[in-house]
């Protein structure tokens, strides 16, 4: 596989920057699951860096499962510029359907819970992912959930 190949693979698998990718596979030397695992590293790092910045902006998500469990969801960020990003929304949707089925009784036990599209990563492995490829820091605030 060409390098150029594996650079787009890692960048569809990771969300990464171009350069991101680029450099973590020539740390590498060419091993697309060491470059992978370095981009994920690194996002942690990044992550870390951000976790004491003011979260000003943000969405509720809300979900609705046949009528009978309701979740409502505040998720943090720092700017309305990614409050409106796809990956933003995408998380917020995934928290919210993960919660509806996971019934998680507060954030922190939310955060260390496997996800349930991929039980690999914990919950908040996925928010550090999220932070990672929006370059912003990224809050569960909090949620609720309703079940008659």
């Amino acid at each position: 596989m060409k390098n150029n190949d594996i650079l787009v693979r890692l960048r569809e698998a990771t969300g990464a920057g171009v350069m991101d990718c680029k450099k973590a596979l020539d740390d590498a030397k060419g091993d697309y699951e060491k470059a992978k695992q370095l981009i994920l590293e690194r996002g942690v790092a990044k992550a870390e860096k951000r976790a004491e910045r003011k979260t000003g902006a943000g969405i509720l998500e809300t979900y609705v499962h046949n009528g009978r469990i309701g979740v409502i969801l505040e998720l943090r960020c720092e700017t309305d510029f990614v409050a409106k990003t796809d990956v933003f929304k995408t998380l917020a949707h995934d928290l919210v359907m993960h919660i509806a089925s996971m019934e998680p009784g507060s954030v922190e036990d939310l955060l260390k819970q496997p996800f349930i599209k991929d039980e690999s990563l914990a919950v908040g492995d996925l928010i550090t992912q999220a932070i990672a490829k929006t370059g912003e820091n990224i809050k569960l605030e909090r949620f609720c959930r309703y079940e008659l």
